[in-house]
């Protein structure tokens, strides 16, 4: 279908089911009429109006459980959310694919030249490269694309607007030529080895795997070649709350050394005891050998091994916790969770700054409005950054309202739980 075509009927509600398997709410389907308008226009603008086009769509994940464990080989378990990255593409014949984002240059990749370069690290374009590698690599047909694509996924917030990116990327190549086939596990790990071999980060998979299988997902990351990723089935919208994220603000630049701190410091506790990672040593053999590590170790990297593990049981637990429909056995879990990792993984602000405690004051705000009733913890690497709530829709205005008092206005994102991963709308 051709760009105008398609405008009239999206805005004439022809593919309000479309839209809805992705964003589930009416509300929300009306709200994206005019985000994929503006999408298709710059599309035209860009690369002409008379060509056959496709919509994909890929989201952005949040953290529900299990911090600062999936480097240590842990277990997770993540949410793909409402907020999205969107790609309006058209097939093309010239082995290249040009992906124009809003607000940022074009990527072009040649696909006659997929290897990486170190000089390059860092460049977005690799990204697309690397995806495109990663495929081919897989057996699959890789071929041209024009694209343009937008994100509400923003930057900086723990969400993944990165990973988004890459799914979103994997999922055009699977869907424009080759019907859908690869599988959501498999663009996850493609997505991955961009970021790794072609970006030049070191990142894991948790980010990438939540975005490409969408709605709830844990992952056991005990083999880290062959991590076990399971669904989990629960229908969040009925369980009458809302996921909110807090951006509380603070600066992540000078964050590097407390973030590798935190796996520096667990790793140690394994090399001491003669390992390289915590999952590799059982919890009581850990827990009996404190006494021995004390004069191995700092006494936070105890502390931090004692999270990991706690950790680890947690996310067991609230994944059949959401199996067996029990909301609020879950929110006790997320309670917990959030609580280890303020008193033991000490990761809500930086003792280089420890005046500055953003996340420490809006988990302070959550924790009054919300006793009883809800549920808080911090988000993603911490430090600074976000917080995530959980809270009863009935309390919803009162939240957003006071956190906003204090952190600014439109800094309580209200988001919904995604039921599909990466995924071609229309």
């Amino acid at each position: 279908m051709t760009a105008k075509d398609l405008i009239n009927a999206i805005n004439n509600g022809v593919y309000d089911e479309n839209l809805k398997a992705v964003y589930v709410t009416d509300e929300a389907v009306e709200a994206q009429k005019p985000r994929y308008t503006e999408a298709i226009n710059s599309f035209v603008e860009l690369f002409g109006g008379d060509r056959e086009i496709s919509i994909m769509s890929a989201p952005g994940r949040t953290e529900v459980c299990g911090n600062h464990t999936d480097h240590n080989n842990g277990k997770v378990l993540a949410a793909a959310i409402n907020l999205d990255a969107i790609a309006i593409v058209s097939k093309n014949d010239e082995g290249i694919v040009r992906v124009k984002s809003k607000g940022h240059r074009m990527n072009v990749v040649d696909l006659a030249d997929l290897e990486p370069k170190a000089e390059n690290y860092g460049d977005s374009t690799t990204l697309v490269q690397g995806v495109a590698a990663g495929i081919k690599n897989l057996g699959y047909t890789v071929a041209g694309f024009d694209a343009f694509t937008m994100s509400d996924v923003m930057g900086g917030s723990g969400l993944s607007s990165s990973a988004a990116f890459e799914v979103l990327i994997g999922s055009v190549f699977s869907y424009l030529y080759n019907d859908g086939k690869i599988s959501a596990v498999d663009i996850a790990k493609v997505a991955q080895y961009s970021e790794n071999v072609f970006f030049g980060k070191p990142c894991g998979l948790l980010d990438q795997m939540a975005s490409s299988v969408g709605t709830f997902v844990t992952i056991d990351f005990k083999s880290t070649s062959e991590p076990v990723i399971k669904k989990v089935d629960f229908d969040f919208a009925s369980s009458g709350h809302s996921l909110c994220i807090v951006d509380t603000g603070g600066n992540h630049s000078d964050l590097t050394d407390d973030y590798a701190a935190v796996r520096e410091e667990m790793e140690s506790v394994a090399k001491a005891l003669g390992k390289n990672v915590l999952r590799e040593i059982e919890y009581e053999d850990f827990f009996k050998a404190i006494p021995n590590l004390t004069d191995k170790v700092n006494d936070r990297a105890i502390l931090r091994a004692i999270h990991f593990y706690n950790e680890n049981k947690r996310v067991e637990n609230a994944v059949e916790a959401l199996e067996g429909g029990d909301f609020d056995a879950f929110k006790e879990i997320i309670l917990e969770s959030g609580f280890s990792s303020y008193m033991l993984n000490q990761n809500v602000y930086t003792p280089k700054n420890p005046t500055e405690q953003k996340i420490s004051l809006a988990l302070a705000i959550s924790a009054e409005l919300l006793k009883g009733k809800g549920a808080w913890r911090v988000h993603g690497g911490g430090f600074a950054g976000t917080v995530q709530a959980f809270v009863p829709n009935d309390m919803l205005d009162e939240y957003k309202k006071t956190v906003e008092a204090v952190f600014g206005k439109d800094t309580c994102h209200v988001l919904i739980i995604r039921p599909v991963g990466g995924y071609q709308v229309l």
